[in-house]
This record gives structure tokens, C-alpha cells and sequence, in this order.
């Protein structure tokens, strides 16, 4: 297989170097390529897509990897990691990142003028990424989908053409890439508005496990209250060797900590790392990790938090999982979105995690999340956000009839000949 016209790394099976730039961040996931294009800018990516194009060839792109799901057979890899222009206007409060940006860089930009994007919980993850999938973060009470944000996107489509894509010069387009996946066009920068953060108040609180009663009861009271700034987020978390713990992480735009009076009043708390920050400090606090890694995750939706649904998720150890996070939605979440996900009405997610060390591990693991989500039942929604899909699952599981009928039109139209494929095609069955 031959690349011309590319002036980045082009790596080939058999090559060095090719099985630690075909790997994605989750290691439980296996990556088969035909090749790997590390492009060098723009004109890389439009040349690789011609030649695509002329080849019958189909391009998965990824910049760090995360949301990779293995449907990759025989397709190039395009890494855009070298795409990282940024730049912050603080006075039009607007950002534009290249695809290789992720959301620590911005948050460091955007912190000294008092501004901020809406990243999700990990500093590493790609802002265009995250964006393609919707973006639900820690802003998104007060701001909804990072998607909604978006302003414009710079693509190259299927034909190998550099466009800009707004609302106003292509509707249909603009409304699937802000949360429909990367299946249209491949994206090699997208701007955004950012939004004030004068004052930032978080962090998280953590106990022993015994406390689990009394947090959960303290984070229905706060959530049942909590205005659009303020958000929190439930961790019940068992570590490998180690006893239980449970935690809530929390954000404040502004000075409420008054709000948070209901942690106060639980005793024993192990550490409590609330303080004033700044926007770029968000990712520390659930200190997610930086590097590639196994995981195993399957994401929900919750209807209520009720004292059914609480029985249900608490009444046994979580293990062999090691987290249970359920994040207060709500506020601009709920809101008219023109996405293809829309309002998100649910007012809480579940996220369900484990880390797999072999075979049996991971059946266990899966085993558990099946059982949780099975007897949840009816206090799931049914649908899920883009970004918690997992390998196992497909685009029919985040959105309705509706809106994957017409991203379905979309790629068919904008890519007849299939040139992209995302980590969930939306013409995949399900």
C-alpha cells in the first residue's frame, strides 16, 4: 500500500512502531488496521481521504484513541494528534481547536480571562472528539451539550474537499456532527463558545465505605435542590485490595458553597479536597487516569433516584467493579437541543466501570452490569449519551427513530461510497 502527497508518518503492519500507534487508549480493545497516517496537517488528512476514495479504502480517525471499539478491519487509521492549533479570543469568548486538541490545553487557555469550555471529567480527551459525541460535562446543567457550543466545524468530506461547516451554510451537516459521531466528515478543527467562570468553587469529598447510607441520602438532598451552577456527581469506588470508598465530586460556578451543606454534616470524612480553582484545575478532581488503559464500561440513563432505584445499585458490593458513578443531569440538559440526541430529560446517568485482567475478569465484570442494568429495569430510560456507548453496543442505542433515520440519511447522501467509519456507523444494525 502506497501514500502519496502525505508528509506524515505513515506506518504499515510489520513496520516499527506500527502496534503502539494502531493501539487505542483502551487497552481491553483490539485495533486491527491496514495501516496507520499520523497526518502532518489538513492537506495530510484531504490527500489520505482521496486516496481512500480512489482505493475503495475506509478511514477510522481517532486522535488519542478513546471510544475505540475494534470495528476497524482493513481500515486506515488516521491519527490527527499533530493537529493542535488553538486559539482562545477572550473577547468574543470563543475558542477554535484543532482535532488534536484536548480539553487540558483549552481549560488552561481559557482560565486567566475568567473563561471556560465544557469538558467532561478527564483533561486528556480531544476536544473534537468529546464534541462529535455530544459532550456531557460538568457545565452542562448551567450550559447543556458541549455540542450546543459549538459555532462552526472545519472538515474535509468525503471527496477530499476542505469546507467550514456552520449552521447557516449547511444545516443537515452542522446538526449531525455536533453529536452524531465522526461517520459524515473528518473534523480538523471545530470553534466553540466558552462561557464566564469568575468564581469556581469543587472537588471531592471522600469516606469509607460504611458512610454509603448517609452520602447517598445527602446527595438526593442536594440534587433534589441544586440550581443549574452547581453540579455533583456519586462515586461509590472499590479499588483492587482495598476497602470501599464513596465520594462526591462537586463543582460550584460562583459561591454556593452554602449548597453543599448537606456534605458537611456527614462525619468522617476521609479527605475533603473543596476548595476555590480554576477551570483548569477541573480534571483533578476525580484524577482520572493520563495513560492508555483496560476498562470494561456500560453506561445508563436513570429515570429517578428513588429509594427502588437506590436499593437496587446499592444493596451489594459493586465488585468486581471498580466505580459506580451516577451524575445529576437536569437544568440546560433538559432544554430544546438541536442535536441529534436532543434533550437529555433523564435526570441522572449511571456509569458502570471495571478493569479486566483476563478472561474471567471480564465475563465477571460484564456479568455485573448486565445484572445491574436488568434489574434496574424500569428505571432506565432506554437510551443512552454517544460517549458512554460501549464496544459491545451501536448508535441505535443513543438515539430515537427519528433522529438515527436521518443521520442515516445524512451518511448515505454525504458518504455513498463509505469513506469514514466511526467508532459507531450509524448503518450499523441494532
Amino acid at each position: 500500500m502506497t501514500f502519496e502527497n502525505i508528509r506524515g508518518r505513515v506506518l504499515l503492519p510489520g513496520d516499527a512502531g506500527f502496534d503502539d500507534a494502531r493501539r487505542p487508549w483502551n487497552l481491553a480493545v483490539d485495533q486491527p488496521v491496514a495501516a496507520v497516517v499520523e497526518a502532518a496537517d489538513a492537506a495530510d488528512v484531504a490527500a489520505l481521504v482521496r486516496h481512500a476514495r480512489a482505493s475503495g479504502r475506509t478511514i477510522t480517525t481517532q486522535p488519542s484513541g478513546h471510544g475505540a471499539t475494534g470495528r476497524t478491519e482493513d481500515a486506515i487509521l488516521l491519527r490527527t494528534g499533530r493537529l493542535d492549533g488553538l486559539r482562545v479570543d477572550p473577547s468574543t469568548r470563543t475558542a477554535r481547536a484543532g482535532a488534536g486538541v484536548n480539553w487540558g490545553r483549552v481549560q488552561a487557555a481559557a482560565a486567566p480571562h475568567g473563561l471556560t469550555g465544557l469538558p467532561g471529567s478527564s483533561p486528556v480527551v480531544s476536544v473534537t472528539g468529546y464534541t462529535l459525541g455530544g459532550g456531557l460535562g460538568w457545565f452542562g446543567r448551567a450550559h447543556g451539550w458541549a455540542a450546543d457550543s459549538v459555532t462552526a466545524f472545519d472538515v474535509v468530506d468525503a471527496g477530499g474537499a476542505a469546507r467550514r461547516v456552520t449552521p447557516a451554510g449547511d444545516p443537515d451537516l452542522f446538526w449531525a456532527l455536533r453529536g452524531g459521531g465522526g461517520d459524515f466528515a473528518i473534523v480538523t478543527a471545530v470553534e466553540f463558545a466558552l462561557h464566564p467562570a469568575p468564581a469556581l468553587y469543587g472537588g471531592r469529598v471522600l469516606w469509607s465505605g460504611d458512610r454509603l447510607p448517609e452520602v447517598m441520602d445527602a446527595y438526593r438532598e442536594l440534587t433534589a435542590a441544586a440550581p443549574d451552577h452547581v453540579t455533583a456527581w456519586l462515586d461509590v469506588l472499590h479499588f483492587p485490595g482495598s476497602d470501599p470508598l464513596v465520594a462526591i465530586d462537586v463543582t460550584v460556578l460562583g459561591d454556593a458553597r452554602d449548597l453543599l451543606r448537606p456534605l458537611d454534616a456527614i462525619p468522617g470524612a476521609l479527605s475533603d479536597g473543596r476548595r476555590p480553582m480554576s477551570p483548569a484545575d477541573l480534571g483533578t478532581i476525580t484524577a482520572e487516569p493520563t495513560a492508555p488503559g483496560a476498562g470494561l464500561s456500560r453506561g445508563e440513563l436513570l429515570t429517578d433516584l428513588d429509594d427502588g432505584t437506590v436499593k437496587t445499585l446499592l444493596s451489594d458490593p459493586i465488585a468486581p467493579l471498580m466505580s459506580l458513578q451516577i451524575r445529576h443531569l437536569g437544568g440546560a440538559f433538559g432544554r430544546p437541543s438541536d442535536t441529534p440526541h436532543g434533550p437529555l430529560t433523564e435526570p441522572y446517568a449511571l456509569y458502570l466501570f471495571g478493569v479486566p485482567t483476563g478472561p474471567e475478569s471480564s465475563a465477571a465484570i460484564t456479568a455485573k452490569q448486565r445484572a445491574l442494568a436488568g434489574a434496574l429495569g424500569p428505571h432506565l430510560s432506554g437510551r443512552k449519551p454517544f460517549t458512554y456507548l460501549n464496544a459491545a453496543e451501536t448508535a441505535a442505542d443513543a438515539f430515537g427513530p427519528a433522529a438515527l433515520g436521518r443521520l442515516r440519511d445524512i451518511k448515505r447522501t454525504r458518504d455513498p461510497h463509505g469513506v469514514f467509519r466511526s467508532n459507531f456507523p450509524v448503518l450499523a444494525d441494532g
